[in-house]
Parts: C-alpha cells; structure tokens; sequence
C-alpha cells in the first residue's frame, strides 16, 4: 500500500476511495463498500463517521478511538446480499493490526437509502 492508497485494500486512492465517503461526497453503494469506509475511518481516526454510519438502535453515544492502535490491512472474507437490490447484508472480514487480528460478520441495513452498520459477531 503506498501512501496515496486508499487503507481499505482496494488500488484507488483514498480521495477516490472511502475518503469520498468521509467527507460526505458520496453514499457507500454498498454493505461492503460501507464495511471497507469504516475500517478506513478507524485507520484515519474518523470518529464522527463511525458513528454517523452507525444504526440508531445500536449506536453508542460516544466512541473514543485508541490513538496508539495501528490497523495494517483489510480482508474481507465473504458477503451476503448488502448491494442496491437489498435491505440488509453482511460482511465477513479480518481487520490486521500490529500484535493481532479482529475477524467479524458484521451486520449492514439500509435507514434512509443509506447503508449502516448494525452489529457484528466476532469469529474465532
């Protein structure tokens, strides 16, 4: 990944990528896309996204990121439905980060047209 990539995995840059997403140029078209702008916004320390793409039912009120935590890459490992046609979806991912890795099937629905992230199920 150089530097102008996008810290999601795919090749774009991240002002073509997720940082579209961040600044509120663009919706998220998808679960997945949603999945990968959030694990961008952890990288970037974005706490008002997380939280804005977060489902009202089961956002927090307030979300402290640990500055000291180093997220090293994104794998997503499998999807369910989560496109234009869908309500819901789901994302299968592992999260690297220096010492270790997060492995989640994170659950995605649409509030408003928009793509939001519900709850997860850590995977061991």
């Amino acid at each position: 990944m150089t530097s102008r990539s996008c810290p999601c995995g795919l090749p774009q840059a991240y002002e073509a990528c997720c940082g579209r997403y961040h600044s509120g140029a663009a919706a998220a078209p998808t679960a997945e896309a949603l999945m990968r702008s959030r694990y961008s916004a952890f990288v970037k320390g974005d706490a008002g996204y997380l939280l804005r793409t977060w489902h009202p039912r089961t956002r927090p009120g307030t979300l402290e990121l640990d500055p000291r935590m180093r997220w090293t890459g994104l794998e997503i490992l499998g999807t369910s439905d989560g496109s234009a046609f869908h309500s819901g979806g789901a994302v299968e991912f592992r999260a690297s980060y220096r010492g270790g890795a997060l492995h989640e099937r994170s659950r995605f629905e649409r509030v408003d047209g928009a793509w939001v992230y519900v709850d997860g199920d850590f995977v061991q």
